[in-house]
């Protein structure tokens, strides 16, 4: 376990003023912007190894042998003068060595989203320099529609069926099951949240909805993964995109996969339905600048666009709180605007008696005789004490995500050869450019434009989509690029000038889940040459679309920071574009993120590939099931969370007739 001694503490506290420093504005440097005590606590989140990793890089940073990594002064980091310290940062950024690029973007990224994401609040000079006006004021408190367990004590609990998630897989199965007459419980590794309890506030609300408290990453730290971890899961945080599968996908995958249903009229009543029970419209009010800017550019360049599905409802077109409010959705949503498991299908499960308990950790699924009979969980009280919960159950379906889940099943002895293998992230990069005049996209639907111009490229089904990303400004700063602190903090500087497109890359070639000594998954994933490539086709199409529509400045998503300069539409140094793919791409030259996790435990009909029936059933154990997106057989291509819960749907209709 990670401990913030005296000493390492000094050294956070130096590193965030190099990463952040002082102005003469008044602004307040890193130290008195970074609270230490989250830094703690998303430490904590992490696999005893990696604490174990950060814990020796910090100890490396306090001692004089430091010097060797860079060439410098055999001195602590703290003993250094500051452009001394700012000097071994980007000497580690540009290493050779990948250990110290791992090490410089993790004290990076934890130090730039800690400050500009509101980890102090009493601090908001930090927001006021950005232009950011922050979150309105949380609704006033209400009733908590959802009335979960409370359990004081070790506990044993029966039912007819258990479901382990509740976001858009776990939810929907719970909600179809509960209404169906079945006795369902419903366990959640994350809190249950609602209202007020959105402060809407970067820091605590991921430290608080998402897996790892926001800091999950793959194994050589190069892929920042964002993953709900709470009551509604990822629909909880989804940036309410509600995209339907892809004709096109869906016959990838009944011919590669052996999967007919997928082509069949079942499986389509499933997305209409889920789709109607979400209320997925494209009736919002109004774009934000950057999708105004995404809309226009494109336009202008000739490509086609379209308008993204939303599942949000009672939306006052004339409200411009409402309209501000669709900005926070990745935050969780304060004014019950979007409309995730948690207020649908979850609230359908719990008015017919199924029963909810968050904070729950499941440990492992238990099996008898090749058949799942419940699974030991541990649960945490609201005074943090760690409670033993046994639950006994017919059936047994396990809706993680696709991290979670394969990790679960590795832990419960199941041994396929496939399992946690085929790990799909959609890695995503942001391209960043700079407006004449304010954009303010932390307003408005973060997302409601989509370019599907790149999504099939050399006549494959693989490719890019461009859409845009929530750009508060801990995400923002997280993503920018760092070559110095004042560099960096001139970049914040026009946050409300700045625009970005993401490119989110459908890859072809995946990664994989597997576990530590501790029963953690450990995620290892390296994006390949194909995927690059079709990745760095969309940067240059995103860039060409900034510059369309009227941006001034384009960041290029490298560590190196490149830049292009545009005067009345067109690029100026078109050189720099065309020099991309020849720069360094190894894990931490740049940013990757990904919000989406798939296919680690496909289902099809070869049961020796596929670790799950076209039913959702594992091939080892009856009565076992996995309903979450590590079922796809192969990536969605879009935001897969629709997908997810009409497979969900799909599965659920299955289940009521073999429990009947």
């Amino acid at each position: 376990m990670f401990t913030l001694t005296p000493s390492r503490a000094a050294t956070l506290r130096a590193l965030a003023d190099t990463f952040i420093p002082p102005q003469p504005d008044g602004t307040p440097p890193g130290s008195q912007g970074v609270n230490l005590a989250k830094l703690e606590i998303a430490i904590h989140a992490q696999p005893q190894a990696a604490q174990a990793e950060f814990a020796q890089l910090l100890d490396l940073l306090e001692k004089p042998v430091l010097g060797l990594t860079w060439f410098g002064p055999l001195r602590p980091f703290t003993k250094l003068e500051p452009a001394q310290r700012e000097h071994l940062l980007q000497s580690w950024a540009s290493s050779h060595l990948p250990p110290l690029r791992k090490g410089f973007h993790a004290l990076r990224k934890l130090c730039t989203f800690l400050y500009y994401g509101g980890s102090q609040p009493e601090l908001p000079a930090a927001w006021g320099a950005l232009r950011y006006p922050g979150p309105d004021a949380p609704p006033v408190d209400s009733p908590r529609p959802l009335k979960p367990l409370r359990p004081t004590q070790d506990t044993v609990i029966d039912c007819e069926i258990l479901v382990i998630g509740s976001g858009a897989g776990g939810g929907v199965v719970a909600g179809e099951l509960a209404q169906a007459g079945h006795d369902v419980l419903v366990l959640e590794k994350g809190p249950y949240c609602h209202g007020c309890d959105f402060t809407q506030r970067e820091a605590d609300m991921l430290g608080k909805l998402y897996d790892a408290a926001g800091t999950l990453s793959t194994q050589d730290g190069a892929i920042g993964l964002l993953a709900g971890s709470c009551l509604g899961g990822g629909t909880t945080v989804n940036w309410a995109g509600a995209f339907r599968t892809p004709d096109y996908i869906l016959e990838e995958w009944a011919r590669e996969h052996h999967a007919p249903f997928f082509l069949e009229n079942d499986f389509q009543q499933s997305l209409d339905a889920v789709a109607h029970t979400l209320s997925v419209n494209t009736d919002y009010p109004r774009h934000n600048g950057q999708n105004q800017a995404l809309l226009e550019g494109s336009h202008k360049l000739g490509q086609q666009t379209r308008l993204i599905p939303r599942n949000e409802k009672n939306l006052d077109p004339t409200s411009e709180a409402h309209f501000r409010a669709l900005g926070y959705s990745t935050l969780g949503d304060a004014h019950n605007l979007k409309q995730g498991t948690l207020n649908t299908y979850l609230a359908t499960a719990a008015a017919h008696g199924a029963r909810l308990l968050p904070d729950t950790r499941v440990e492992r699924v238990t099996v008898s005789n090749g058949r799942a009979t419940g699974a030991e969980a541990l649960h945490t009280t609201a005074d943090g004490r760690p409670l033993r919960i046994t639950v006994r159950a017919r059936c047994v379906v396990v809706a993680g995500g696709a991290i979670q889940t394969p990790a679960l099943l590795l832990r419960s002895g199941l041994t396929h050869p496939h399992l946690g293998r085929h790990l799909h992230l959609h890695p995503t990069v942001v391209v960043a450019a700079k407006y004449p005049h304010a954009l303010n996209s932390w307003h408005g639907p973060s997302m409601s434009v989509v370019n599907d111009t790149y999504s099939r490229l050399h006549g494959t089904n693989f490719g890019v989509k461009l859409e845009t990303p929530p750009t508060h400004p801990g995400l923002m700063a997280m993503v920018l690029p760092w070559l110095s602190g004042q560099q960096h903090q001139s970049l914040m500087r026009d946050a409300d000038h700045l625009g970005s497109f993401i490119v989110l890359t459908r890859d072809r070639d995946g990664g994989r889940v597997r576990l530590d000594k501790h029963g953690a998954p450990l995620i290892d994933y390296t994006l390949s040459d194909h995927d690059r490539a079709n990745l760095l086709t969309g940067v240059r199409g995103a860039a060409e679309i900034h510059a369309a529509a009227g941006a001034h400045t384009i960041y290029l998503p490298h560590g190196t920071l490149p830049t292009l300069y545009v005067q009345n539409g067109h690029i100026t140094n078109p050189a720099v574009l065309d020099q991309l793919p020849h720069l360094p791409w190894k894990p931490n030259h740049f940013g990757l993120y990904s919000a989406h996790q798939m296919s680690t435990c496909r289902l099809g009909g070869d049961a020796a590939t596929h670790p799950l029936r076209p039913d959702g059933r594992t091939v080892e154990v009856q009565g076992l099931y996995v309903a979450d997106g590590s079922a796809f057989p192969a990536c969605s291509g879009v935001n897969p969370m629709l997908t997810i819960m009409a497979l969900a749907h799909h599965t659920a209709q299955g289940l009521k007739e073999v429990m009947s």
